[in-house]
């Protein structure tokens, strides 16, 4: 097994509360209905790189602007492509299940646009076969799922940064009986609040204050939240554009939907971010009385270096903690992360990387697959030259890895594709790798002093980049914080940011 879970040492809150993190992507698309990839392709590469997905069809639009000129080519392709989700929407279940297996859960999934209420997306528990439940608002959603999947779905408000009327969240419609959480992060941009460091850019427009999280908490809504990439072409999970973490009681089908209907849930930007936190016996997506009061237990185990861990009450920051000033590694071994990228180079090429990655002196306790998929989401921008899909193997304290990466399109959009790996040193531990038959030896102290890069040849050609290692105390954190009473209508949730811009967002505590 090439991926592993944290180990005990590293979660002693979550294995006391008898919960363990685990990463899915349940909105993105592939050719099933408009989009780019075969289902098959985009089950094998999610499997690759998370514990659950649901590959989503585009089902239905009832107030699509047939009527306007200017937008009629947008019309055209959705129309062609809930037809061809309705076309192979019954046969579909069959290459899920075949994909499906202990450690790896399927879900099947579609979506609803709606310019009035905002769109969803709509989860099915169980592989068996059932018709597309379509209707026009989220109520009349709500009554159909209950009539015709009666305890077996639900659905969830994404990209809901939009304006009002423009495919945003209508909170006046949200209904916790048909959502239990919304989508606040995914390749469209991050809808925490009206500024963040990720802005809606796609071509529907920016993102409004009203469609924000922070405002639907100012209303006194409750939900839980969630990342997932929305990325078009056939990669779930894809690298930085959002997943998410759902704190199970076990790792099947039934424990990973109970964690979402009680909203046990993270969003996440890209890393594989454990953020745990606990108040009065309830942890994120849970409800306490009023009255309630600290300590606000704190777990994290991030991806890399943390930047802050931030504790939001009532959408105000209440509390910041940085490990580099006050330190609280959860374990004193010397356990690190070495997280490695490649690509670069001349823009319009791309590099297949053949590599293997050693550890001399200690253990490789886990590997996080980073890989990106083609940055491709309108029919109308083509489709991408189909590829040889990513590879990763472990042979004992060898990592072998194929993996093709394109150069950065321009200074400020990241293409590389990586893996993080989490190493556990002895004293005088070295890393060897084989960069297509370019071969290093690095000793371990030289990436605590900072990164290490190379290039494959000159200038402008393909580049490796090996991240600096954070000791334990840079990217694990454990406490608590002090909380006053908290009162009846307020909420609290825990954001860590990592130093390379990597974030992960708790769902709120709420107090009612």
């Amino acid at each position: 097994m090439t991926r592993a879970p944290l180990h005990a040492g590293l979660t002693p809150l979550a294995d006391a509360l008898g919960l363990r993190p685990l990463f899915g992507d349940i909105h993105n698309h592939c050719g099933l209905s408009y989009g780019h990839g075969s289902l098959a392709e985009a089950l094998a590469r999610a499997a690759l790189q998370l514990d659950f997905v649901s590959v989503t069809g585009h089902a239905h639009w009832p107030d699509m602007p047939i009527d306007v000129a200017e937008v009629a080519h947008i019309v055209d392709f959705h129309v062609e492509g809930f037809a061809r989700l309705r076309r192979l929407w019954p046969g579909h279940f069959a290459t899920l299940a075949a994909a499906d297996r202990p450690g790896f859960t399927v879900f099947p999934g579609y979506e609803i646009h709606s310019s009035a209420f905002g769109d969803l997306t709509i989860l099915y528990r169980d592989l068996t076969p059932r018709p597309l439940v379509l209707a026009d608002s989220p109520e009349a959603l709500l009554e159909r799922l209950r009539a015709e999947v009666p305890g077996g779905a639900f659905a969830f408000p994404h990209h809901i940064g939009y304006r009002r009327g423009a495919r945003g969240i209508d909170w006046s419609a949200f209904s916790p009986a048909l959502s239990p959480f919304v989508e606040i992060i995914s390749m469209h941009g991050c809808a925490e609040a009206s500024e963040t460091d990720r802005p809606y850019l796609h071509s529907m427009g920016p993102s409004d204050g009203h469609g924000t999280m922070r405002h639907g908490l100012a209303l006194g809504r409750i939900f839980g939240v969630v990342g997932n990439t929305d990325h078009h072409s056939a990669f779930p999970g894809s690298y930085g554009h959002g997943r998410m973490a759902a704190y199970a009681r076990g790792d099947g089908r039934a424990a990973i939907w109970e964690a979402m209907l009680e909203r046990r849930t993270n969003a996440l930007t890209g890393d594989d971010i454990h953020l745990l936190a606990s108040l009065g016996g309830a942890v994120q997506g849970g409800v306490v009385p009023p009255g309630t009061k600290g300590p606000l237990r704190i777990e994290a185990v991030a991806g890399g270096f943390i930047d802050c861990i931030d504790v939001i009450r009532n959408g105000r920051l209440a509390h910041r903690i940085s490990p580099e000033l006050t330190p609280s590694p959860i374990s004193d071994r010397l356990e690190t992360i070495l997280h490695l990228e490649l690509g670069w180079g001349a823009r319009n090429r791309e590099q297949r990387w053949d590599c293997e990655v050693a550890l001399d002196g200690g253990e490789i306790v886990g590997v996080e697959p980073r890989f990106r998929g083609a940055e491709i989401v309108s029919p109308l921008e083509g489709g991408h030259a189909a590829e040889a899909p990513p590879e990763i193997a472990r042979d004992g304290a060898t990592i072998r890895l194929k993996v093709t990466a394109a150069a950065n399109p321009n200074t400020v959009t990241p293409a590389m594709q990586g893996m993080a790996l989490r190493l556990r040193l002895d004293p005088g531990a070295a890393i060897r790798a084989d960069f297509c038959g370019r071969r290093i030896a690095v000793p371990a102290a030289r990436l605590f002093e900072g990164a290490m890069s190379g290039n494959l040849g000159p200038i402008d050609s393909p580049a490796w980049r090996m991240h600096a290692l954070p000791t334990p105390a840079r990217w694990q954190w454990t406490g608590a914080v002090d909380v006053e009473p908290i009162r009846s209508g307020e909420s609290i949730y825990v954001r860590l940011r990592q130093a390379g811009g990597q974030t992960a967002w708790t769902s709120p505590i709420f107090c009612r």
